[in-house]
């Protein structure tokens, strides 16, 4: 299928926001207020290309829906391993991987398979709150690295070293970084895979948002780093890049046979407690396989959404923003505003009706202080609304 350009596949008139306040819920269109822009989690509002849509069409036209198996249709995972073998040029293998409910579960199971009561996990600061949370609902600590706020700063590789003791067991990646932006460097991962392998330590790479990468900028796996291959787990998903956040659809690679067999039965699927539903497989080898022009063309209106967002953020009295490298999200510091994150929020909710996400510690950690976070995956006749009306109640 030809697409067309990516102005008018990504114009506002794309965009059904009847369907979105019906549908879109975790703190967006069907969850605020009616009025309110919501900025809030990180989820398109652009309807997901055609080609998925199609897929799941015609096989469920079939009507045969029945079980899959444990670890994942063959062709969901033979499409998984020959995505990561194309684009990232990772020796990924269909046998090592695994499809599971979401990201989100990903990352669980790989706390789950990899730590124990009394373990530690090296956690950045900040970034989403669903690795604190794995690596405590494993019965483990989180060791939190202060990581900085601009994405163009690396990594403290001596104080990571000076984090680590004998009990830690697991370092938790996010590459591209949710909140900040943060895409890491092919040095940065070698030196990451270095301090691996000297202290054997599993990487959890949560690989999520790699294809929301900004030019000059390229995405690096860290499994493509040859050291790191054996003792990294990459978990990715398709909500960030493909719109399918209610499909639950997420894939864990494993790169030997260990690791898998750790994988699979940390995961509860042979006991069919958890698993990956037909459908989001089918619509994820779909994403996979047939959507590459479309999230081509995404990435080019994300682009520009980002240097608007940016922009405009900067014009505000009192706030700064970092142009963020990769992701759809924005994160502003508003301390000289001299208001907290909670009164940002809430000062431009109620007045502005705009909704964003404070930068509160239970979201991603003590740094995020003083921050508010900002979706820009939408039009730009939305975000130009929604700044107008910021900008309003600034001038006040």
């Amino acid at each position: 299928m030809i697409h067309p350009t990516a102005e008018l596949l990504f114009d506002h008139e794309q965009i059904r926001m009847d369907l979105l306040r019906q549908r879109a819920f975790n703190l967006r269109w069907a969850s605020v207020d009616p009025g309110v822009i919501p900025l809030t989690a990180a989820d398109p509002d652009f309807p997901c290309a055609p080609e998925i849509a199609d897929a799941i069409a015609r096989y469920a036209q079939d009507r045969y829906l029945s079980y899959a198996p444990a670890e994942g249709l063959s062709f969901f995972r033979e499409a998984m391993a020959m995505s990561y073998n194309e684009r990232k040029q990772v020796n990924a293998k269909p046998e090592f991987v695994i499809a599971c409910d979401s990201a989100a579960f990903g990352i669980y199971t790989v706390c789950k398979a990899f730590l124990k009561p009394g373990d530690e996990a090296i956690v950045f600061n900040p970034v989403d709150f669903l690795f604190k949370h794995s690596v405590e609902a494993a019965g483990a600590q989180a060791t939190l690295l202060d990581v900085p706020l601009d994405p163009n700063d690396p990594i403290d590789m001596d104080r990571l070293q000076q984090l680590i003791t004998p009990r830690t067991k697991l370092i938790c990646l996010c590459n591209p970084l949710n909140p900040t932006g943060k895409v890491f460097t092919r040095g940065e991962l070698e030196q990451l895979a270095i301090i691996a392998e000297q202290n054997n330590l599993i990487i959890l790479s949560d690989e999520i948002w790699s294809d929301i990468v900004y030019k000059p900028s390229t995405y690096i796996s860290m499994a493509a780093i040859a050291a790191a291959e054996q003792r990294t787990i990459v978990v990715t998903g398709f909500s960030k890049s493909y719109g399918l956040a209610g499909l639950r659809a997420g894939a864990i690679l494993a790169f030997n046979q260990t690791h898998f067999d750790c994988l699979m039965e940390a995961s509860g699927h042979r006991s069919t407690v958890h698993g990956c539903n037909v459908l989001a497989q089918v619509a994820a080898a779909a994403a996979l396989t047939e959507a590459g022009e479309w999230l081509n063309a995404f990435v080019e209106h994300l682009h520009r959404m980002r240097d608007f967002t940016v922009n405009s953020l900067n014009e505000l009295p009192g706030v700064r923003c970092h142009v963020p490298l990769g992701c759809y999200v924005a994160f502003a510091n508003i301390t000289d505003t001299g208001a907290s994150s909670e009164e940002i929020h809430r000062l431009w909710l109620t007045e502005a009706k705009v909704a964003v996400v404070p930068g509160l510690p239970r979201w991603f950690g003590s740094r995020a202080e003083n921050h508010v976070r900002l979706s820009f995956a939408t039009s730009a006749t939305i975000l130009e609304e929604a700044f107008d009306r910021i900008k309003k109640i600034q001038a006040l």
